[in-house]
């Protein structure tokens, strides 16, 4: 990315940029160049800030390029569109999550599954993101919202939502099933949501024992200690499906223990040591450890569409992007409750 020396042409874009791993972000002003054949600018209304933005600022998992212009929950209007843009239009209401660009033509993209393209573009890697007044994606990955949701809200839906959704119909769950969220936080509390919509019997893990009661009004209908071993141990064999938010390691030996036969252990949260598991763990009951990243822009359309009949949408507290930095440090001390939304305020 080069600097701009003027901010009047119709690429320019203006951003809050880490320079370097690690730093605050400052005011930083770039020529995005000429809108590429598929690609849609989105004027930025809303961002959300993911603990991924945090791990690219970081170059915590050794991906970062910089300058880093995060931001992947990005919710707007369609302000320019390329020449092959399908099925959108100028001023309609948008989002963009993790994904901003497939080859289309691999066999996974063929297939549908183009979050797993090995040539997709992160919306923050490599790539600017929506910490800025305009962002630019591939139009397949630019996802039309409902009027029903609350743009000020979607935000997190584009990747937080979608991270976990995608465990919900990968393994097929249905009302029938009972299922465990570890970790209530930014990730898992929009998981207790989509699921009690689901009609799940959810089960969250948690050691805030002060955040009990909002825990069962985010739809737990239980809630184990998960520093109380007896009571973990009280609950074997008793869920269908796990899916853990957290990223830091657990006894996941105990964990499995908790699930019926054929049960899965589901990872969205990026736990940086190896998994230590023990083969009869799994083997004992036919159980099985899975994973995934975000969803295809299938499965995001499909997710927002529910949401929006549902009723599901985050816990938010909100920022004017100008206090960016103000609000990475409020969600670096673990006060966010429970996802951080910045509102475009550049002049």
């Amino acid at each position: 990315m080069s600097t701009a020396t003027t901010t009047d042409n119709n690429n320019t874009i203006r951003a809050y940029a880490a320079m370097e791993a690690g730093s605050k972000l400052e005011r930083y002003d770039f020529d995005a160049g000429e809108l590429k054949v598929d690609e849609v600018e989105i004027a930025v209304s809303y961002c959300g800030i993911c603990h991924s933005d945090l791990s690219i600022i970081d170059s915590e998992w050794g991906q970062s390029q910089y300058p880093v212009v995060a931001g992947h929950e990005i919710v707007g209007k369609v302000h320019r569109m390329g020449a092959g843009v399908k099925g959108l239009k100028i001023g309609q209401t948008v989002g963009l999550g993790w994904t901003s660009e497939s080859c289309q033509h691999c066999d996974v993209c063929i297939a549908g599954k183009g979050n797993v393209c090995p040539k997709s573009v992160a919306t923050i890697v490599g790539h600017s993101g929506g910490f800025a007044d305009k962002v630019r994606a591939q139009w397949q990955w630019v996802i039309p919202l409902p009027a029903e949701l609350d743009e000020s809200k979607a935000g997190p839906l584009l990747c937080g939502g979608i991270t976990v959704y995608r465990p919900i119909i990968q393994h097929q769950m249905d009302a029938s099933k009972k299922v465990g969220v570890i970790g209530i936080g930014g990730l898992g509390h929009m998981a207790l949501d989509f699921l009690n919509a689901w009609g799940c019997e959810v089960t969250a893990f948690s050691s805030s024992p002060e955040k009990y009661d909002e825990i069962r009004e985010m739809g737990a209908h239980h809630i184990i200690d998960s520093k109380d071993k007896e009571a973990l141990k009280a609950a074997r064999s008793s869920l269908d499906l796990i899916i853990s938010t957290v990223n830091v390691a657990l006894d996941w030996n105990l964990y499995l223990s908790l699930l019926k036969p054929e049960g899965k252990l589901h990872y969205v949260g990026a736990v940086l040591k190896p998994l230590d598991v023990q083969a009869f763990s799994l083997i004992s009951g036919a159980k099985a450890i899975a994973g995934s990243p975000t969803g295809t822009a299938a499965e995001l359309r499909q997710m927002v569409q529910f949401a929006a009949r549902a009723g599901v949408e985050p816990i938010t507290e909100d920022y004017a992007m100008s206090d960016i930095n103000e609000a990475i440090e409020h969600m670096r001390a673990g006060k966010a409750r429970y996802r951080i939304v910045l509102k475009n305020d550049f002049a």
